[in-house]
């Protein structure tokens, strides 16, 4: 059999959980919080979020892009990563989703580090290329159909060496599934496919959560 990733059992995940995470009172605040609530399953796992938070002190990233910024868990795990003199663009279409992110930006002291955008996430996109703007980091997580065009973005929006995060490129398992045809599944493996194709990037996606891919522009 060849070598292949530990299966993850409850437990197993507990003891990961356990010895590796660090998470500060105010995001598990903020997770639980948003658990409680509807959509509660679209949070990222918290240690995914430290995972994240990682790479932005490893990238030494100072400018961060966001597309889906749900309750802002992701968002303020990142501000909390990034220098103080950090900026954060954070895209999303719900004012209700993103009143709890920004009641917990403004506990934590980042809020005036975070310029919110309330817009369909292409129009904001748009409006970042036209301003001219450039960045470190991107991740995206919101609408899956449109996840190709959001990847077609970030190749103008990061620089060269930056990275982009797509969240959810698993998609519970549904990807390795024949018999899964909906549109969100087909549009996940088409981002797939074609990330893996596409030489302009270096490729990694780490099965973290619902699965992390990881394109370091080259």
């Amino acid at each position: 059999m060849s070598p292949r990733t530990i299966g993850m059992t409850d437990a197993l995940y507990d003891y990961i959980v356990k010895v590796s995470l660090r998470e500060p009172e105010i995001l598990v605040r903020l997770r639980a919080e948003t658990e409680a609530g509807p959509g509660g399953q679209m949070q990222i796992s918290p240690e995914q979020g430290q995972f994240m938070q990682l790479l932005a002190e490893l990238t030494g990233a100072r400018s961060y892009l966001e597309v889906g910024t749900f309750t802002g868990y992701s968002a303020l795990a990142m501000a909390l990563a990034l220098p103080e003199d950090a900026r954060l663009v954070c895209c999303d279409v719900s004012e209700d989703y993103t009143a709890m992110a920004r009641r917990f930006w403004a506990e934590a002291g980042v809020a005036e580090r975070v310029d919110l955008r309330i817009a369909p996430a292409l129009e904001s996109l748009a409006a970042l290329q036209e301003e001219g703007r450039q960045f470190d980091l991107m991740f995206v997580d919101a609408d899956k159909e449109n996840y190709g065009a959001y990847y077609e973005a970030g190749l103008k929006l990061v620089r060269p060496g930056g990275l982009m995060m797509f969240d959810n490129v698993l998609w519970g398992g549904s990807v390795a599934d024949p018999d899964k045809q909906d549109a969100d599944t087909e549009a996940i493996r088409a981002l797939n496919r074609r990330l893996h194709d596409d030489l302009r990037v270096s490729l990694s996606l780490v099965p973290i959560g619902d699965g992390l891919t990881l394109a370091r522009l080259r």
